[in-house]
């Protein structure tokens, strides 16, 4: 029965117009449009790690004029939960969030305006160091999600922008 599906499940597949979003790769239209992404500074320390996260991921070139500025606030906020009888925190979640706008340089329009966001749960334990250490590596996890959503995000803009020429 699979075997005579098969090729109704390729055909399906070729018709649904589905293509690659980094299609050529960092010499694409998607790829180079990335490139010409300049992330401005981001505040505090979160900031700085979302800020270099963004940076590896949309490889700046550092020849190229850039044609947009993405500008990043973010929210970071830890929450105490799951309190026990003497009122000691058991638990914590760790929230970040991103507004980010893509503005175009050019024009000094607004083209994108979005937001992305993850969050984490911490176990805080009697060791005060172990806790500020599983805090720290979960904005660390957090800053690698939110780049991760926003240059996705910035990449289905750039071959939308593409496709629209």
């Amino acid at each position: 029965m699979m075997r005579r599906l098969l090729p109704l499940f390729a055909l399906a597949l070729t018709s649904c117009a589905l293509h690659p979003l980094y299609g050529g790769g960092a010499s694409g239209e998607v790829g180079t449009m990335l490139r010409l992404v300049k992330v401005a500074p981001i505040d505090g320390q979160t900031g700085w790690l979302v800020r270099n996260k963004l940076v590896d991921r949309l490889r700046e070139s550092g020849s190229a004029a850039p044609q947009y500025r993405l500008d990043v606030t973010l929210d970071d906020n830890i929450t105490g939960f799951g309190i026990r009888g003497d009122r000691a925190v058991t638990r914590e979640r760790r929230t970040l969030r991103a507004r980010y706008q893509l503005v175009n340089l050019a024009t000094g329009g607004v083209v994108l305006d979005a937001t992305a966001g993850s969050d984490a749960g911490i176990d805080v334990v009697s060791s005060e160091y172990a806790t500020v250490a599983a805090e720290q590596t979960a904005v660390e996890r957090l800053a690698e999600v939110v780049a991760d959503q926003i240059v996705a995000r910035l990449g289905v803009y750039a071959a939308r922008t593409a496709a629209a020429r």
